[in-house]
């Protein structure tokens, strides 16, 4: 029998003849929901590194040479954007999806608090604005949300961006991070004011409680709750019609990856829609 004296390594292309359309590309039907579109379309080897090893033979000039060849994958993180109106429960589902997929969760309120408590320069540029009792520029914003989706636990965990971006202009500047998926909170209109008029605030806890949905455990609690200023329903009007009108111009840059949620069921059901669709959309990039 001949033996392995040598092994060489030369690099094979990555690439086939023709490209196949990743399982990614089809509609996705799910229960209680709307289709699913999805018409990114990846190469098959996109993500594969390939290695030809060759043995050749010193004692026996009849043997044959073979080729051994090797696969290196590394999934993709999953990339989602959440969009949805005032008290249609995208905070409650951010939670949710980041404790069972470990994405990176940004908010650009969040990082607008921290950039300015650690004194950066976007911290520093953005708290002369506020003094000011001016909005902080768009650029600013876009900055900051840049920064952190480039960071290396994004990059490698995957992200989820909540509540941006909110205008069109804002949606430009973030075009090269596209998302694997944008979910929309569907609610309807009497059921989102009637959710904000009913909260109610513990200031000594933070928590938010409501007069219908979610009452104080104790009578004491219940005697300190507060309403903030802008939970009336004139307001809340306003703050939905200004919503409407943002998410519409954003919509159109993430058309092909919108996946439209009911958000008026039960935060348990909520989340079955959303689950499905992740995990679909895992199963895929596998």
């Amino acid at each position: 029998m001949a033996s392995c004296c040598s092994l060489s390594f030369s690099t094979v292309s990555s690439k086939p003849n023709k490209p196949y359309s990743s399982p990614i590309s089809s509609s996705l039907q799910l229960p209680i929901t709307s289709q699913l579109p999805f018409s990114k379309k990846k190469l098959l080897y996109s993500n594969h590194t390939l290695l030809q090893t060759q043995c050749r033979k010193t004692q026996s000039p009849d043997c044959p040479s073979f080729l051994v060849v090797g696969s290196a994958k590394k999934q993709e993180p999953l990339r989602v954007m959440i969009s949805g109106a005032p008290a249609s429960g995208k905070g409650t589902q951010c939670e949710l999806i980041t404790k069972k997929y470990d994405l990176v969760h940004i908010a650009a309120g969040d990082l607008l608090r921290a950039e300015i408590a650690a004194g950066t320069e976007n911290g520093r540029r953005a708290k002369e604005y506020m003094d000011k009792g001016q909005l902080v520029p768009n650029e600013i914003v876009v900055t900051m949300v840049k920064e952190r989706l480039m960071r290396p636990d994004s990059q490698e965990k995957g992200w989820l961006l909540d509540g941006y971006p909110r205008s069109l202009s804002q949606a430009v500047a973030l075009k090269e991070f596209q998302p694997d998926l944008f979910i929309l909170l569907e609610v309807p209109e009497e059921i989102l004011v009637e959710r904000v008029v009913g909260r109610r605030l513990d200031p000594v806890t933070g928590r938010i409680y409501h007069l219908k949905y979610s009452l104080p455990e104790t009578d004491e609690i219940a005697a300190r709750l507060t309403q903030r200023f802008d939970d009336t329903e004139e307001k809340v009007k306003l703050r939905l019609h200004t919503h409407h009108q943002n998410v519409e111009s954003v919509l159109s840059m993430y058309k092909d990856t919108i996946f439209q949620v009911d958000g008026s069921v039960s935060k348990e059901e909520v989340f079955a829609q959303i689950d499905g669709a992740l995990t679909q959309l895992l199963e895929a990039k596998e």
